[in-house]
């Protein structure tokens, strides 16, 4: 059992003998003296896809329901389906994109550090990195003069993502941004590469890009691609 103040972003409960996650949190504070903070959540039903909106109050009880935590990899997309990989036994698993609606703006091919949340084998969700490094597409032209400190400007980062960032940014330039809120957090590393969590894809990209060893996100699209057929091959 877990109470309604516990809760947090991809908590899974039972409602109404179905599991469902948490999509959407927000505390509400009393407006009367010795009322209680309610918590206003919207959770998505695993089996039907269904919204659901209730209210709770702090000490309200839900009920658990079990899963099981994987790492993964993002490997490619196909119209509206989506591949990610198991990066411990390369089991793929398929979600739709309804399904990770929210996560789509931040995803690029080889991308790491997400989880996904699995019950009988069924992904239930999956869980961004709370940063993620993209690069900008496209962006006005920097102004002249300006400083960290000045005004933004919009920009469109590689996934379509729009965001606000400083007038200095410029186009192929990389940004951190936070998947909770999509706001630009700071500069990105020169030469990191695409949309990664962690380090090691982007050594690898660095070093492809300096001495043409190393191996792109479009490489480990094609080695998700191989693994996912091989996978479905062999069942």
């Amino acid at each position: 059992m877990i109470k309604a103040c516990e809760l947090s972003k991809n908590s899974v409960v039972e409602i109404n003998g179905d599991p469902h996650v948490v999509e959407q949190m927000r505390t509400q504070s009393p407006s009367a003296r010795g009322a209680s903070t309610l918590y206003k959540v919207r959770f998505r039903n695993v089996r039907t896809r269904a919204k659901l909106d209730q209210t709770f109050k702090g000490d309200d009880v839900l009920k658990e329901s079990d899963f099981e935590t994987r790492m993964v990899s993002y490997s490619y997309r196909e119209g509206d389906r989506f591949t990610f990989m198991d990066l411990e036994d390369y089991t793929p698993y398929e979600l739709m994109e309804d399904e990770i609606e929210p996560a789509v703006p931040y995803l690029v091919d080889g991308m790491e550090g997400i989880k996904a949340l699995l019950q009988d084998g069924k992904v239930l969700s999956i869980q961004l990195p709370d940063a993620v490094e993209l690069q900008i597409a496209e962006c006005a032209p920097s102004m002249r003069g300006a400083s960290v400190t000045a005004r933004t400007k919009a920009a469109t980062l590689e996934t379509g993502l729009v965001i606000q960032v400083p007038e200095y940014m410029e186009p192929g330039e990389r940004v951190r941004v936070d998947t909770r809120t999509g706001d630009f957090i700071q500069r990105g590393a020169v030469g990191a590469g695409r949309g990664q969590a962690g380090a090691g894809f982007r050594g690898q990209e660095t070093a492809g890009a300096q001495g043409g060893q190393g191996t792109g996100a479009a490489s480990w699209s094609q080695v998700g691609r191989s693994l996912a057929y091989n996978y479905n091959r062999d069942k």
